[in-house]
């Protein structure tokens, strides 16, 4: 489903849908609002699709950064670029 279509019941939910596809579809939602060719009540609903598709990309990102603590233990070192 693509955040733009006029039918939001059918969006998967957030929390339903990989960190890739939230990412991808996040990157959607920012190109629908950039062309400003929305009503703005759809806009209103796709800025709250696009703010729990990044709120739901950052919790995933956390999680995998903790796992990666977790299996590392002691023997992760910060990056210092």
């Amino acid at each position: 489903m693509t955040p733009t279509s006029n039918n939001p019941q059918k969006e998967t939910p957030v929390e339903e849908i990989t960190y890739e596809q939230a990412f991808a579809e996040l990157e959607q939602v920012v190109r629908a609002l950039e062309t400003g060719e929305h009503t703005l009540d759809e806009s209103v609903r796709l800025y709250e699709r696009g703010q729990a598709l990044a709120r739901h990309c950052a919790a995933l990102l956390e999680q995998a950064e903790l796992k990666v603590h977790q299996l590392a233990g002691d023997d992760l070192e910060e990056f210092t670029g």
